[in-house]
């Protein structure tokens, strides 16, 4: 008798990310030079260390990165690791829209020519040692031949969506009282008011379609026993929103803002069943499909007064 094989499901891409992020990461920004000598560099998370002996260390690379090319062609790179006052520069790295990223930054070129930014928490210039694919990433994998130290700083970690200094700095302040429901609404209208904003002008339909998913699924997790389903898909909707805005800045910042949305529905405020207020969340994925802003802005206005009005 043959066994029935069991059904897998497939890996939803963005729960694949969202898992990943329970992950901390140090944050680096990873550097070479190009034929002509031109530095560049970008940010990343996947720096790993991979021998002692010899002493071999890895970063992966999208092959959808506009510097894969250069990255392919050098026989060098260094890794910079990031401390937490260096956050600007992450955020600079990260940015498509910053043509030169070097300018402005302090940086030397280290022995092997590669360049070396100023005033991390350490630094390894590495010769290629092997490049392999992997799925829609190239793995560089590289030999340490110099190393410095510099900041005696903590590091920067990055910790579900977000910088782990600030994430975890609001998540006290939420958990404290400390954090007062006024200003975390006024937090809420400016950046959610500007990325609806941007998703009314910027948002493909599949991505409204996903925040009305999330409406959905808020809808039907009503019950008492469904608090954390419930947590889960309103964080979801504003996440959502997030992404269809497109703009990273911004999206780094709503997610810090969604742990806050967590920690205050799970710890401190009652996160009853409201019904009373699904034709607002309605009203706003409605305004987003007509790409009217200023009425999208105007629901997400009233959806915040109406669910504070019944605390």
């Amino acid at each position: 008798m043959t066994e029935a094989t069991p059904h897998i499901e497939a890996i939803e891409p963005k729960l694949f990310r969202q898992l990943l992020g329970c992950f901390p990461t140090g944050v680096a920004i990873i550097t070479t030079t190009t034929a002509d000598g031109r530095p560049v560099g970008l940010t990343c998370n996947s720096f790993s260390s991979v021998s002692l002996e010899p002493p071999l260390v890895l970063f992966s690379l999208r092959k959808a990165s506009s510097l894969l090319g250069s990255f392919v062609e050098a026989d060098t790179f260094a890794i910079n690791i990031l401390s937490q006052s260096q956050d600007v520069l992450s955020g600079r790295f990260a940015s498509s829209k910053v043509a030169d990223k070097f300018d402005g930054v302090a940086w030397r070129p280290g022995p092997l020519g590669t360049p070396l930014i100023g005033d991390c928490l350490a630094s390894f210039e590495c010769r290629v040692h092997a490049r392999h694919e992997a799925g829609d990433h190239e793995i560089f994998i590289g030999e340490v031949k110099h190393m410095d130290t510099g900041s005696s700083d903590h590091a920067l970690v990055f910790y579900k969506g977000a910088y782990m200094m600030l994430a975890e700095s609001l998540r006290k302040l939420v958990l404290e009282g400390q954090l007062g429901t006024t200003d975390i609404d006024e937090a809420y209208r400016a950046l959610y008011g500007t990325l609806l904003r941007l998703a009314c002008d910027r948002a493909a339909d599949a991505e409204i379609d996903a925040i009305e998913a999330a409406v959905d699924d808020i809808e039907h997790h009503q019950g008492t026993e469904a608090l954390p389903q419930r947590i889960e898909a309103t964080a979801r909707f504003f996440s959502s929103i997030a992404l269809a805005g497109h703009n990273e800045a911004l999206r780094l910042m709503a997610q810090t803002m969604t742990a806050v949305l967590r920690e205050r529905m799970t710890h401190v405020i009652p996160a009853h069943p409201r019904p009373d207020v699904f034709p607002l969340r309605r009203m706003v994925v409605q305004c987003l499909r007509a790409r009217d802003a200023e009425a999208a802005v105007g629901a997400l206005d009233g959806l915040i007064t109406a669910l504070r009005k019944a605390e």
